[in-house]
């Protein structure tokens, strides 16, 4: 057994996290996270491990602690640390946006009732994707993470613990061995074209026509110019799949369809009490000010207020 800390650039509260299902799959209880701990395939070179993931509840020094029922070395430890800090944001300085956005009209007011919050992502780039393309237009969210799940559980390595098999994510080299037909017979499975879609992007990442590591880096124009021409990725995932990463700012550009505003931007602009089929490019830029280099965390808060409004409007019901 190996046990490892992480510290996390503050504030930061993990436990706001919780609330949102989105975060998490199909195996994961938010609500025993408390006692039991946070449990995730993690992958490092060579093959997957399990850890759990422990927070100390201060946000002010957040702490994480790590068990995996592997030794480790410190070079594994090493590499297990860089996808822990993409899942949890733990590398990820949010004192900046604090500060430019308290007097926001509409974030000021939420930073100061979700302090500490940052955005949960996973191990990397190409699970992200898998996971929202398998996900995308299913309404029924239970069904959607067991599809994905199914997808880990057949082409993943699976990971022994206490007798029980969990999946890892599939890695490229494993996915592509999979077949369109083969992925639509999961029970439940995706359609045979979102299989299409999820193998052509492993095969884009061989073939080193996609490169994951510029994907993850790269300016967020540029990441959106190039993960929307991925094959059943399109704007409004690439700008989902644009708020995971280590960074805080993205863009938003206009994505109007017979003179209505899709997307994201949408959204941003009714917050803001705007007109969205209606709003210039200057005047959602004079929205927004406040969010200029943290604009997906800027989003990411408006996100959660959502899900927690949304969760009293069903107590309420």
């Amino acid at each position: 057994m190996s046990t490892w800390t992480l510290k996390s650039i503050p504030p930061h509260d993990w436990f706001l996290c919780l609330d949102i299902d989105q975060y998490f799959d199909h195996e994961h209880d938010p609500e025993k996270f408390f006692e039991e701990g946070f449990t995730r395939p993690i992958p490092l070179e060579d093959r997957d491990i399990l850890v759990t993931s422990f927070f100390n509840g201060d946000s002010e020094n957040p702490e994480f602690h790590f068990e995996s029922p592997e030794p480790l070395s410190k070079e594994e430890i090493d590499q297990a640390n860089k996808s822990l800090a993409r899942i949890l944001g733990t590398n990820i300085d949010l004192r900046p946006f604090y500060d430019q956005a308290a007097d926001d009209p509409v974030l000021g007011s939420l930073i100061t009732e979700y302090y500490g919050f940052k955005r949960m992502a996973r191990a990397n780039l190409f699970e992200d994707t898998i996971n929202r393309i398998v996900q995308m237009r299913l309404s029924h969210k239970p069904t959607a993470k067991k599809m994905v799940y199914n997808v880990r559980k057949n082409y993943g390595s699976l990971i022994n613990a206490g007798g029980e098999n969990i999946p890892a994510w599939p890695r490229p080299h494993q996915l592509i061995k999979a077949t369109p037909m083969g992925i639509r017979q999961l029970d439940p499975g995706p359609t045979k074209r979102k299989g299409e879609f999820i193998i052509g992007f492993a095969e884009d990442l061989l073939s080193g026509e996609q490169d994951l590591h510029h994907l993850e880096t790269c300016p967020p124009d540029e990441f959106y110019d190039t993960i929307s021409n991925v094959r059943g990725v399109g704007p409004t995932s690439a700008q989902q799949l644009m708020l995971f990463r280590e960074r805080p700012d993205a863009v938003f550009p206009s994505n109007k369809k017979k003179g209505k505003e899709k997307g994201h931007r949408r959204w941003i602009i009714l917050n803001y009490g705007g007109d969205p089929d209606n709003t210039s490019e200057e005047e959602f830029q004079e929205m927004i000010k406040n969010w200029k280099g943290y604009e997906a965390t800027g989003l990411e808060f408006l996100f959660i207020d959502w899900v927690m409004r949304e969760k009293e409007k069903k107590q309420k019901d």
